[in-house]
């Protein structure tokens, strides 16, 4: 029998506890008998000392064990999973994932909603008419061995004490340590039961870890995390200084996501899926280099494969393909607002998180998890990095169902573009690779 009081003074000076100490606190926090204001004190403690590795790994494993465990040991064939830590414009799971599937690997995936300047993958999809991220554990798995591939709310009971945890942090000043976020991330993918985990770590102003160590840091935890827990685990990190592509809002990435399964894809966008493809590929042994892999990638969108497998998805979780089919049926909001260029020159960059801030004030985010979301909201750049513009061209559009709205957020655009006489150099969005 441990008392929390001791357990926290322990912390507070340092000590490593130990995975039955670990256990008893993330069990007893998720059943109420530890009180909130016990698990503040210990996650400050944490925040100030930090964990080793090894409490990480019984943190970890201590929040897989504290709901169910997603059993995808029936599903045929290799099972992996994407995670991103968030970004500006990050559709990269609508494009990749179907991709995978169309080339055999089953995609398994639970996402969340978005909340700040960050988008999250559920609010693009619930933008389709009738879309169903809310399904079954059933359907989960007849829709994973059917189509190949599935993107649910995080649901079934997977990790509850992160849930808990994670709602603490957010009021406690505790949200940005590296152990506990890469254990919080972790144990919902180790949860969720694929063999194969690929993590997308942004790095860079619109992203949560801003500089290239701080990525690293966390990317070698993860990654570490998921080797100890027997999984094949993998981080790539990318750029985030600059939003992904040219669309950001909900309805607005969607139809540039079923553009780029159609072979329109910004080289962006393309450097990222096409890496984050390769490794997987690789990981599952579906190809022995990256080279093999990329062409099998072209190959699945050439031939539409990946397209169809799109559709296929969204028609099993009962979205509306008529809006796939002709995008100008997704949701569009209905005032426009023109964001001018100031000068002549080259697009030499965009305040990544200023423009996801612009988005969120247009009506593409939530400031507070009860916030309505305006799906068709969002902001377009008609003029991306590396781009040269004349003085007064169109530069971005603010769409908006609030004149206000729309005005302020073509304001924060206005201000977060730089432009220079000088041609900026090619963006490279592959930082690192961490296996």
């Amino acid at each position: 029998m441990f008392l929390m009081y001791d357990l926290i003074e322990k912390k507070k000076h340092s000590y490593p506890l130990t995975d039955e100490e670990i256990r008893y606190i993330i069990k007893n926090y998720t059943n109420s008998k530890i009180p909130d204001y016990q698990m503040s004190a210990f996650l400050m403690a944490i925040w100030f000392n930090k964990l080793t590795n090894k409490e990480v790994y019984a943190l970890t494993d201590a929040m897989v064990s504290s709901g169910n465990i997603l059993d995808l040991s029936n599903i045929s064939g290799i099972t992996a999973d994407k995670h991103s830590t968030g970004g500006v414009g990050d559709k990269i799971s609508l494009i990749l994932l179907p991709i995978m599937a169309s080339l055999g690997i089953k995609m398994a995936k639970m996402s969340g909603h978005g909340l700040g300047h960050t988008g999250g993958t559920i609010d693009k999809l619930e933008s389709i008419h009738g879309f169903n991220t809310q399904i079954d554990n059933n359907t989960f798995l007849k829709n994973l061995e059917n189509i190949g591939m599935v993107i649910a709310s995080q649901s079934f009971n997977l990790a509850p004490a992160d849930k808990k945890i994670y709602a603490l942090r957010d009021v406690t000043a505790t949200v940005d340590d590296i152990p506990l976020i890469a254990s919080s991330i972790m144990s919902k993918k180790i949860a969720s039961g694929a063999d194969n985990i690929i993590l997308d770590v942004k790095c860079g102003n619109g992203g949560f870890m801003k500089d290239y160590s701080s990525a690293v840091q966390l990317a070698k935890l993860m990654v570490d995390i998921g080797k100890n827990a027997g999984k094949n685990t993998l981080a790539v990190i990318t750029d985030m200084n600059v939003p992904l592509g040219k669309a950001i809002g909900n309805a607005l990435e969607i139809l540039e996501a079923v553009s780029c399964l159609k072979g329109n894809m910004p080289h962006d966008i393309k450097q990222v899926v096409f890496t984050l493809g390769a490794q997987i590929l690789i990981l599952a042994k579906f190809a022995a280099n990256e080279s093999i892999a990329c062409k099998m990638m072209e190959k699945a969108i050439i031939s539409e494969n990946a397209y169809n497998k799109f559709l296929n998805f969204i028609d099993a979780q009962d979205g509306d393909i008529t809006q796939i089919k002709d995008v100008t049926l997704l949701p569009k909001a209905g005032i426009v607002k023109n964001v001018y260029a100031p000068s002549n020159g080259y697009i030499a960059s965009y305040d990544c998180t200023l423009v996801g801030i612009a988005s969120l004030t247009a009506g593409a985010g939530r400031q507070k998890k009860e916030d309505n979301i305006d799906y068709g909201a969002g902001i377009y750049l008609n003029k991306s990095y590396g781009e040269y513009t004349n003085r007064n061209d169109i530069i971005a559009k603010v769409y908006s169902s609030d004149v206000f709205k729309a005005q302020e957020a073509a304001f924060m655009m206005q201000n977060a573009v730089f432009i220079s006489e000088q041609k900026p150099p090619d963006r490279n969005m592959i930082k690192g690779i961490i296996n």
